[in-house]
């Protein structure tokens, strides 16, 4: 075979490798370009996540008082706040808390946990308390009497924030002595904690409740 005919095969077989190679390039890119906007169309479409509201706590806090106080130490005056909180569920459990902190609102969450670590019962007899009671703290004092369905609440202040929040919906109270805050507070709850159930007081006299309540 001669060397021109060599070379023309050479050629053709180089011509047509290259062709194959433009040919194989060209379908792969076409495939890319066809597979990249449907890979973003994906990555565009987001899940949307549907949050369940949270139930509602049954507790309920009321802030009763902010004061800011001073305490003088070495050097100078260190200024904090001082928060009263009443804690309760409106079903018979009820607390106050007090605290202090260097910022309004770390002051009021000290103030809910203390209040919610000293809850007590109270024994709740037809929307009204039992009997009548008297309670004190410190220089205060609260008398609480029972009331007849429709009356409400008769109170005001710290007061009328404990008994709405222990659940009670009829009642009768004055506060005496000291008209701090905090001293009606501790007072009331004094009076509440005091509280004696019917069944309680029959059951230690030796009576049924008919017989008590007669």
């Amino acid at each position: 075979m001669s060397e021109e005919k060599l070379e023309t095969q050479v050629e053709e077989t180089v011509e047509t490798a290259a062709e194959e190679v433009v040919a194989e390039t060209e379908a792969a890119a076409e495939e890319v370009v066809t597979e990249v906007p449907a890979k973003k169309q994906r990555s565009r479409k987001k899940k949307v996540e549907t949050q369940e509201a949270k139930p509602e706590s049954e507790w309920k806090e009321q802030v009763v008082q902010i004061r800011r106080v001073t305490k003088v130490v070495k050097g100078g005056k260190k200024l904090s706040f001082r928060a009263i909180v009443i804690v309760g569920n409106q079903k018979g459990q009820v607390g106050v808390g007090c605290a202090k902190a260097s910022e309004v609102i770390i002051a009021i969450q000290k103030a809910i946990a203390d209040g919610r670590k000293n809850l007590i019962t109270v024994p709740i007899f037809k929307t009204t308390i039992p009997h009548p009671i008297t309670g004190r703290s410190g220089a205060g004092a609260v008398m609480l009497r029972p009331a007849s369905q429709g009356t409400g609440i008769i109170a005001g202040g710290a007061v009328r924030s404990v008994l709405e929040l222990a659940g009670i919906e009829n009642i009768l109270s004055k506060s005496l002595g000291s008209k701090s805050p905090l001293n009606a507070a501790n007072a009331t709850l004094e009076a509440l904690k005091s509280l004696r159930p019917f069944n309680e007081v029959a059951k230690k006299r030796g009576l049924t409740m008919a017989e008590l309540l007669n």
